[in-house]
């Protein structure tokens, strides 16, 4: 795949993610990428394996799903409205078919879960808050965040970096690795300060894995000039609540959801940005396989 044509489909992408609630017809979005609207179209399902409606609706949806849970005193009306569907009968049609229930009832069945939509159980299932398993793991959950993490709030300033997108969780090492090849020649890895990040574009407890899309990428202390697949972006100025951890990979999940419910309890709210990890060490050069991490949610 022609690398310009992934640096055009990720301001696409981007600029879909900014503009939800905007006219996103394909002339639109061709215009944002240089396209025209024929390749644009045939490019965007090669290179994200959707089409660029099915993407744009599918982000809509998971964009009220969010609102449903954070925004207690928006209406099902305003959704509607706001994020371009004709009717509330269409929309909740639309919402139904991602979510197997109409808007109503999803606000109502996470109207008290911790998180955006809950505790998922090992068989993928919504456990209820009522129910004893739920109990256990939310007290299991905060025994973690006890025991393994350091959490301040912190105060972060403008954070430039350079970035490859990575959608779904397949292939994520590979994306790394690509990225840490085109920094090496540039002496990017030669820093005392060398971290990777990785920003989360959409949520796993709303987005279905393979369709996650993440930036993978490289704190930068100067600017750099990038080409083809690398882009440059930045993680915007403001407050976050910061937890430090030393875990092996397989507890990244448990570490975010216990995170989440730290924030909840304490009182704190999530802004509209993007959560992300700093990643401070290669877990394999760890004698005990271990990654030393700090883990971002922003807030209001």
């Amino acid at each position: 795949m022609n690398e310009d044509y992934i640096k055009r489909i990720n301001t696409i992408l981007t600029y879909i993610d900014d503009h939800l609630d905007d006219d996103l017809s394909l002339e639109t979005i061709a215009k944002v990428g240089f396209y025209s609207s024929f390749h644009l179209h045939r490019l965007f399902k090669t290179i994200t394996n959707e089409t660029l409606k099915s993407y744009i609706t599918r982000k809509r949806i998971e964009k009220t799903a969010t609102l449903l849970i954070h925004k207690k005193e928006v209406t099902i009306a305003e959704l509607s409205l706001q994020f371009g569907f004709n009717s509330n009968s269409a929309f909740t049609r639309a919402f139904k078919k991602y979510y197997g229930q109409s808007p109503t009832d999803f606000r109502k069945t996470h109207l008290h879960t911790f998180s955006k939509i809950g505790i998922i159980d090992s068989k993928n299932r919504q456990v209820s808050p009522l129910t004893e398993e739920y109990i256990c793991n939310i007290n299991h959950l905060k025994n973690w965040i006890t025991m393994h993490a350091n959490i301040e709030i912190k105060e972060m300033p403008k954070t430039d970096l350079a970035f490859i997108t990575q959608i779904g969780v397949t292939g994520i090492n590979n994306a790394f690795n690509r990225l840490i090849k085109w920094a090496r020649p540039k002496g990017l890895l030669d820093t005392n300060d060398f971290k990777l990040a990785r920003i989360y574009h959409d949520s796993f407890k709303i987005t279905e894995p393979d369709k996650v899309r993440m930036s993978i990428g490289i704190i930068l202390k100067a600017p750099i000039a990038v080409s083809g697949e690398i882009g440059l972006s930045a993680i915007d100025k403001g407050k976050f609540i910061v937890g430090h951890f030393v875990i092996e990979p397989k507890d990244f999940e448990q570490s975010w959801t216990g995170l989440f419910i730290w924030m909840n309890e304490q009182g704190y709210h999530k802004a509209d940005r993007n959560p992300f990890e700093i990643l401070h060490n290669n877990f394999n050069d760890h004698p005990e396989k271990k990654c030393i991490v700090d883990l971002y949610i922003p807030i209001d």
